[in-house]
This record gives structure tokens, C-alpha cells and sequence, in this order.
């Protein structure tokens, strides 16, 4: 079943929603999930956002192509509505998200109208609780995008903590061989969150102050695991057609100091002997 909507729902209702419910929700990967597929057609980027979006992450600005994680941030407001609502099994308070499959098929036009598609894909048993995995499609064209091509896709896990008794393998990145060469250090401002909260409309209070992280059991404000990988992805650079897979490994306390590593077609952001975050990119040959 699908649900179209008219335009992009506002995150800050669905996070209110998704923390109220959050006591509520009795997570297991055998629960029942939403299975609708909400839609938003007739999709245009607002330039200004993404010039803002780019500056923030260290993308080059005016560039004809999105950057290859933006898209990700115009399903969010549909992933969100998903998973602040009732029918969606696991609380939203404490969900962490564990890792993104990004496959982009092609130059993904700035200028372009398109389709935009959220799912979610299943739960699965996890080691530390339960995991959902939430899909992401954006197509070519407007309101008749469902028959165009798919140009960009992704698939998110996230991980609600609960007590199990399952043993399950460890779903985290596969240990590096040997530590990658460090290519950079990144001194990250304080206001990180905030500026990226602003740019992509994700303001978690997590991310945004040391008082209100503290709240959630933070000592000071966290970076966006998504602004993260974008940074990695923005000095790194990506081909036109391309998968890239990363794992969010431990949150980036702000203000702060971190290294980005990379070689080949793998990257990393630690801080210290942690790894913050691990990725590689492939290019699509077919």
C-alpha cells in the first residue's frame, strides 16, 4: 500500500510524537511494522537549503549534481514519519542508527524533478535488541515518478537496545587489516550540530547543546552520524555511479578533535585509537 503526500512532513511534530510514544513500545524483532510506503512526488530541491547543506559538510557549492548523501536528507522527514508512529514498534527515544548502503545509479541533477519513496524493510534480531531497516528511493520525474527510473537508494538500520537472549553475530564493520593512513585532522566546532540541524532540518537536542544533550546521557552535544559520513564523503569524493556502505561505530563529541583516514576506496574518522565511523565506497561498473 501507498500513502501519497502533498508535500514533506515537519520533523519537530514527529519527534515530539516519537518521544511521547516511546515508553509505550514494546520492542521485538517479531512485532508487527508499518508496511505502507509513503510517497512524495513532484519533488524540487530547494537550492538555497543545499547550498547551506554543501557549506556545512564540506561539499563544493553550484555544482550541478546533489551530493551523493543529500537525497538521504530529503527522505528523512518520511523515514521520521514512520518511525514516530504508533504502528511502529520501537521507541524512537534511544533508536541509534547503526549504518547506511547508499547506491547512487547516476548524477542525481540538482535542477531535477523526482519522486521520493520510504519504506520500512523489516525487523531483524540484533545482538543488543532489535534492528529495523528503513529504505529510501528516489525516481525520475513528478507525479508520474513510480514509472520512472530509480536514480539513488538507501538503506538505513537502526538499533533499539533491549534486553535479549539471542545470540547474535556483531553487525558492526568488519575489522580493518591494519589501521588506514591519516590523510587529515578536523578541528569540529561547537556549533556543528547546530548549523547542520539547520541545514538539514534534523535538530535532535542531542546534537544541538551540551544541556540538552546531557539529557540524554551525553556529556556534550554529538554530531550528526550523517553529517559525519557526509565530511568523509565530501573529501573523499565519489564517483558519478557508485555504492557506499559505512557504520556508525561512536558518537563524535562537540567541540572536538578528529582524524579522517582513507586509502583506496575505504575511509575512517577516529579520534584517537577510536573509530568514529567506517566506510568504503565502490564504483559501479554495470
Amino acid at each position: 500500500m501507498s500513502l501519497v503526500l502533498t508535500s514533506a512532513p515537519s520533523l519537530p511534530p514527529l519527534l515530539a510524537r516519537g518521544a511521547l510514544l516511546s515508553p509505550f513500545k514494546r520492542p521485538s524483532p517479531d512485532a508487527e511494522f508499518p508496511r505502507a510506503r509513503l510517497v512524495l512526488p513532484d519533488l524540487r530541491v530547494d537550492l538555497a537549503r543545499l547550498a547551506a547543506y554543501e557549506r556545512v559538510c564540506g561539499f563544493p557549492t553550484g555544482e550541478d549534481a546533489l551530493p551523493v548523501t543529500y537525497p538521504h536528507v530529503l527522505g528523512f522527514p518520511l523515514a521520521m514519519r514512520l518511525m514516530s508512529g504508533r504502528d511502529f514498534p520501537l521507541p524512537l527515544l534511544g533508536l541509534v542508527h547503526t549504518s547506511i548502503t547508499i547506491t547512487q545509479f547516476e548524477a542525481v541533477a540538482a535542477t531535477g524533478e523526482y519522486e521520493l519513496s520510504v519504506h520500512v524493510d523489516g525487523l531483524v534480531p540484533h545482538r543488543r535488541g532489535t534492528e529495523a531497516a528503513v529504505v529510501t528511493e528516489m525516481r525520475t520525474g513528478g507525479a508520474g515518478g513510480a514509472d520512472g527510473k530509480v536514480v539513488w537508494e538507501s538503506r538505513s538500520t537502526y538499533l533499539a537496545r533491549h534486553r535479549t537472549s539471542r545470540q547474535e553475530p556483531a553487525k558492526d564493520a568488519p575489522e580493518a587489516p591494519k589501521p588506514l593512513p591519516e590523510v587529515a585532522e578536523w578541528r569540529l566546532a561547537g556549533d556543528v550540530g547546530r548549523r547542520y540541524g539547520a541545514a538539514s532540518g534534523d535538530r535532535n537536542p542531542i546534537h544541538l547543546y551540551p544541556l540538552t544533550a546531557r539529557l540524554f546521557g551525553f556529556p556534550r552535544a554529538i554530531a550528526h552520524g550523517m553529517w559525519t559520513v557526509a565530511r568523509c564523503l565530501a573529501a573523499h569524493g565519489v564517483p558519478e555511479r557508485a555504492r557506499v556502505d559505512a557504520w556508525f561505530r561512536a558518537p563524535v563529541l562537540l567541540p572536538g578533535t578528529v582524524t579522517y583516514a582513507a586509502e583506496g576506496g575505504r575511509f575512517e574518522l577516529r579520534g584517537g585509537e577510536r573509530v568514529h565511523l567506517a566506510g568504503e565506497v565502490y564504483p559501479l561498473t554495470s
